[in-house]
């Protein structure tokens, strides 16, 4: 084992008094992704409204900011959790289970949220979002919307991927690289053995994509839905491409040439192409 690194570390991060309830680490880095994206979000919308001084009469710039991010960040978060959890409850478990004992499907806390099921709920979430707001934010459309939230989403998703790292879920396959990982317990039960550090890949993709997004922000941002195509077609291409080092986390697809991941990652490329053509197709009509 020399120079693989053996990872067991504690996942409850401290307990509370007197309820007696368990705070893991996984849920502190999940909370504060939302915190700091929230901020993230802010400081883009005003960006973004800096270039429509039209719409800024009324109320400053700093409150109908506030306000904007306030009301997106509480739909992003509710839509998060109730897409990731239905996701993962149809993709990757035995869901008929769940029928026959419901109140199993609530209790986030023991574990089991999927991505691309996030990405989903976040979807209509935006979509109710819109609705809600276009009065107030005639400047937006869902596009644009899509535009404002990829670059906190992108740092939320680096601390969830260290905390599944933390959290010794989301394996990757054994490997004898020099930088693989022992998990000394996995959360799924399987023995310790040097595995690719998957998660750790991830975070370091979202974490670089972010700052990628972040300098690419104030070029795009005027052009509805090329900032998310360009997100949907590189972060979805690398969840393709990252599954092939990863344990199949589905019950439906353990001996299947494709993964459940990639399967689900095929329509947001394709949901990516199609937003990116539509903002081409869009100047070429205005032009």
């Amino acid at each position: 084992m020399i120079g693989w690194l053996f990872w067991d570390p504690d996942r409850v991060a401290f307990t509370l008094p007197f309820v007696d309830r368990t705070i893991v680490w996984y849920g502190i880095l999940f909370a504060l992704g939302f915190l700091i994206g929230f901020y993230i979000l802010l400081h883009l919308f005003k960006r973004f409204l800096s270039y429509y001084p039209e719409f800024n009469s009324g109320k400053s710039l700093k409150e109908r900011s506030m306000l904007f991010s306030e009301r997106l960040t509480l739909y992003c978060i509710i839509s998060t959790v109730v897409g990731a959890r239905l996701g993962h409850l149809l993709f990757y478990e035995r869901w008929r289970e769940y029928l026959l004992h419901p109140l199993e499907i609530v209790k986030t806390w023991e574990g089991g949220l999927a991505s691309h099921g996030a990405v989903i709920g976040i979807l209509v979430g935006i979509t109710l979002f819109y609705f809600r707001s276009r009065r107030e934010f005639p400047m937006i459309n869902i596009p644009r919307i899509l535009d404002l939230i990829i670059t906190p989403s992108l740092f939320i998703g680096t601390l969830i991927r260290i905390g599944n790292f933390i959290n010794q879920e989301v394996l990757g396959v054994a490997s004898t690289l020099p930088w693989a990982v022992v998990f000394g317990h996995p959360i799924d039960g399987s023995l310790p053995m040097p595995r690719h550090p998957a998660q750790l890949y991830e975070a370091l993709f979202y974490l670089a994509t972010f700052f990628l997004f972040w300098r690419l922000f104030p070029r795009l941002i005027r052009y509805p839905g090329r900032l998310s195509g360009i997100f949907f077609i590189l972060i979805f291409v690398f969840r393709f491409l990252i599954e092939f080092i990863k344990e199949e986390q589905s019950f439906l697809f353990s001996h299947h040439l494709l993964t459940m991941g990639q399967l689900l990652s095929i329509p947001m490329v394709l949901f990516g192409v199609g937003l990116c053509l539509t903002q081409v197709l869009k100047r070429r009509q205005r032009n």
